[in-house]
């Protein structure tokens, strides 16, 4: 009982977690095995804090001293992995900007290319009319 409000605090956290990660759910362009290694953590971490004995006894037989040390440990690994995935998402993110704005600097000079030879085009047969049509009367000098 003397762990109780910390084991409530942290069960509720994780909680919480799994309820935003679930109302996002459709929102979030997740893989699978995202979602399942998010549903395997929060498990984990609830059964963690509420037999943390058990994370001990773990923790020996891996080698380590302590359960919080097997904690912290694989909680440097998971920091890691997340920079990671961040890093590669917002390198993936500035190459597809970068792709999009190209595309529209393209599309635009395309555009006006084609808008000036309109124009050109437009004020070169108007002088080819004027021309076949011969001087213009009013312009000539008596």
């Amino acid at each position: 009982m003397k762990y109780f409000w910390i084991q409530l605090l942290l069960i509720l956290g994780s909680v919480s977690m799994a309820l935003m990660f679930i109302r996002t759910w459709g929102q979030a362009k997740n893989r699978a095995w995202k979602r399942i290694a998010f549903s395997v953590f929060v498990v984990v971490n609830v059964y963690a804090v509420l037999r943390p004995t058990d994370v001990t006894w773990l923790a020996q037989q891996l080698g380590v001293g302590r359960g919080t040390d097997l904690v912290l440990y694989v909680m440097v690994l998971a920091m890691g992995f997340l920079t990671l995935n961040t890093f590669l998402r917002f390198r993936s993110l500035e190459k597809k900007i970068t792709d999009l704005a190209r595309t529209v600097a393209i599309n635009e000079g395309v555009r006006h290319n084609d808008e000036r030879l309109a124009q050109d085009s437009a004020a070169d047969s108007g002088a080819a009319g004027a021309a076949a049509a011969g001087p213009d009367p009013d312009s000539v000098k008596a």
